[in-house]
């Protein structure tokens, strides 16, 4: 997806997903496109500071299926089958830092 498909969809109310369904991208009260881990709510911003660059690459961006709800924040779900978070040794990854 692109920034523009990213923040439509955000916009309309759709769930958008960055790299699986534990990252849910939102827009916050000040009107800022987060990026927020939602098991320990750490968050980012969805893009550099000068509002151009992805923090992510588009293909990772997705909007949620009828079976991705939140009763399932913390799956490996992706459109392509393909998760992020585990390396293949099987460590976890680090947490996103909070935004200040």
């Amino acid at each position: 997806m692109t920034l523009d498909d990213i923040k439509a969809a955000v916009d309309a109310g759709q769930t958008v997903h960055w790299a699986n369904t534990g990252y849910i991208v939102h827009k916050d009260r000040l009107g800022q496109y987060l990026i927020t881990y939602v098991p320990n709510g750490s968050c980012i911003g969805l893009t550099d500071r000068g509002g151009h660059r992805l923090n992510g690459k588009e293909a990772e961006f997705f909007v949620a299926r009828l079976e991705d709800g939140a009763e399932n924040p913390g799956s490996q779900s992706r459109p392509d089958g393909q998760g992020r978070g585990v390396t293949p040794g099987g460590a976890g990854a680090f947490p996103l830092g909070r935004q200040l």
